[in-house]
């Protein structure tokens, strides 16, 4: 972030916003996304409503987060995606911001684990590293782009199986 100061606001995303987050999310990975691992999981579960969560400057919609709830093998976890900030607006702290707030209310939620399909420089930010080969993603997945992150100590070190949807 550049000397800038924090002109948007995170709030829980809203049913009436629905519609606004999905061309977000239709506008910043476009319709490739839908034949990605991590959006097929999603496909039969909704999100956990109460880790959804929207940036919002001057009325304007700029980012958004969601988590889905997951097993790894017998372990319930959230996934957390898509993380989608608008294009001409990044590099300016919100996807960090927005992260950080589901972060904080899911370990005050209770969960345990959180994992992604990332990029480990720029998730490596808030916390998530590289998983081992023990945790298998379905379908085709770069290893290396599979990262978790443990929101109680060790939640991580007997995490293993196949990645199923959670049904709530």
């Amino acid at each position: 972030m550049s000397g800038e100061t924090r002109k948007w606001d995170i709030r829980p995303e809203r049913p009436a916003d629905a519609a606004a987050v999905e061309a977000l999310v239709s506008n910043v990975f476009g319709p490739g996304r839908f034949a990605k691992s991590a959006y097929r999981l999603r496909e039969r579960v909704g999100p956990e409503h109460a880790l959804s969560f929207i940036a919002v400057e001057d009325g304007i919609l700029r980012g958004s987060i969601r988590f889905w709830p997951i097993f790894v093998g017998v372990q319930p976890a959230l996934l957390l995606g898509p993380l989608a900030v608008q294009a001409d607006q990044r590099g300016r702290g919100i996807g960090i911001e927005l992260m950080q707030r589901g972060i904080e209310e899911a370990k005050a939620l209770g969960h345990r684990v959180i994992l992604l399909v990332g990029d480990e420089p720029y998730y490596a930010r808030v916390g998530f590293a590289p998983l081992p080969n023990s945790v298998r993603f379905p379908g085709p997945v770069d290893r290396n782009r599979i990262l978790g992150l443990a929101l109680v100590n060790g939640a991580l070190d007997a995490l293993q199986g196949n990645i199923i949807c959670r049904f709530t």
